[in-house]
């Protein structure tokens, strides 16, 4: 089992993040996601963390709990680029 994001830590990214969804703006059901996973070599660090809802969180990992246009590939799109443009030319979530 990984460890848990520090409060302190999540608690800067839901503040970055104006807390709500980066990707529809929901302010329900609020979590952290890894753009990329620890499993992937992914880290703890604002460059690679971003406020989802459960929804959103659901459909990034594959598995939408509604009908959307959106592919989970898009979706995946949507957040490189929040974080992205969030950072601009330090943005690099595999380090």
């Amino acid at each position: 089992m990984t460890a848990n994001i520090p409060n302190s830590l999540r608690k800067e990214i839901y503040r970055r993040d104006g807390y709500r969804c980066a990707l529809c703006d929901s302010t329900r059901y609020l979590q952290i996601h890894h753009y990329c996973p620890r499993g992937k070599g992914g880290n703890d660090t604002p460059h690679n963390l971003i406020t989802l809802c459960m929804h959103c969180h659901s459909h990034v990992h594959g598995r939408p709990l509604y009908d959307t246009p959106m592919s989970r590939e898009e979706v995946d799109q949507a957040c490189a680029e929040y974080l992205a443009d969030y950072y601009l030319d330090e943005w690099w979530p595999y380090k």
